[in-house]
């Protein structure tokens, strides 16, 4: 339950606060793309979970992330790594696995199996 409160927060700050915290270059990339329009709460609240801990995540979300697009994917991951909470994160560890977690999506959606 101490999980779930905690990426409920982070979702909260991500969304209220983040545009404060953005830098410029993420800030400007994150609203000429519109990236907040394009993908659901519940599959950022899942996007992120796999990111910043770990889990799997569903084809649908999968689907959103590919719409977002690798662009406003890491400006999003970029724009939340500038929050302080997430000072002590590495934030190569957490581009790394946001590049994976895109791959991944991309593989999963590009495979025969997903399409039957």
């Amino acid at each position: 339950m101490a999980s779930l409160n905690l990426y409920f927060i982070l979702l909260v700050l991500f969304l209220t606060c983040g545009a404060v915290m953005a830098t410029m270059e993420n800030d400007q990339i994150i609203k000429q793309n519109n990236c907040e329009t394009k993908i659901g709460l519940r599959c950022i609240l899942e996007a992120f979970t796999i990111i910043f801990k770990i889990g799997s995540i569903s084809n649908k979300c999968c689907s959103e992330i590919i719409v977002l697009g690798k662009v406003c994917h890491s400006a999003l991951v970029k724009r939340t790594l500038e929050n302080p909470l997430f000072k002590d994160l590495n934030p190569a560890t957490i581009i790394a696995k946001s590049i994976q977690t895109c791959n991944n999506c991309l593989a999963l959606i590009d495979s025969p199996s997903s399409s039957a």
